[in-house]
């Protein structure tokens, strides 16, 4: 996957809470694919993530969400963990952040309760779709077809449902994300 995404811009949304190998596992790889990725948080300074229900290790914020806009980046990462995304959903910048690459047509992945964001955003109806198990009903819901799927893909949507189905969400999500065009 080396050089796929060379001068390609990623932004990854997460504030305190986010499932780490969710952040960090999809990071790797798209790093290692040439991509720049940006930890963006609605805070400062540092992001702590979870193992699952254990604190896990703290992460240097890139860029703070109120100084952040879609037209900089190429794609956006929107790891899971339940704290992430339930606090980012009631974050009206969160919101109008991640509906911004829908609006702009531009690719969006999204694994286990990451989803939660774009239901809030009002951008899953007729989108096939996966999450957690959890999410099924929130996402069906909000207009989304729901499948008990490791990976699916929809329109440049690529959603996964848990931390095994990395390897796939990875591979699929590098896929998506290196059709994007960079103007010259």
């Amino acid at each position: 996957m080396s050089g796929e995404l060379k001068g390609k811009r990623v932004a990854i949304l997460v504030t305190d809470g986010f499932e780490q190998i969710e952040m960090t596992g999809p990071r790797t790889a798209l790093e290692e694919a040439g991509a720049v990725t940006i930890l963006i948080s609605p805070k400062s300074g540092e992001v702590q993530g979870w193992n699952h229900h254990d604190k896990g290790d703290r992460f240097h914020v890139d860029q703070e969400l109120k100084s952040a806009a879609a037209d900089n980046y190429d794609a956006l990462l929107l790891p899971g963990g339940v704290a992430n995304p339930d606090q980012l959903r009631i974050i009206p910048e969160a919101v109008k952040f991640a509906k911004s690459f829908f609006t702009a047509h531009k690719p969006i992945a999204a694994i286990c309760h990451g989803p939660w964001l774009l239901v809030e955003a009002g951008v899953v109806r007729g989108y096939k779709m996966t999450s957690w198990p959890s999410l099924k009903t929130d996402l069906t819901n909000a207009g989304a077809k729901w499948s008990d799927s490791t990976v699916v893909v929809d329109r440049g949507l690529v959603t996964s449902r848990k931390p095994d189905d990395i390897p796939a969400f990875n591979e699929k999500m590098i896929e998506e994300f290196s059709h994007v065009h960079i103007p010259a």
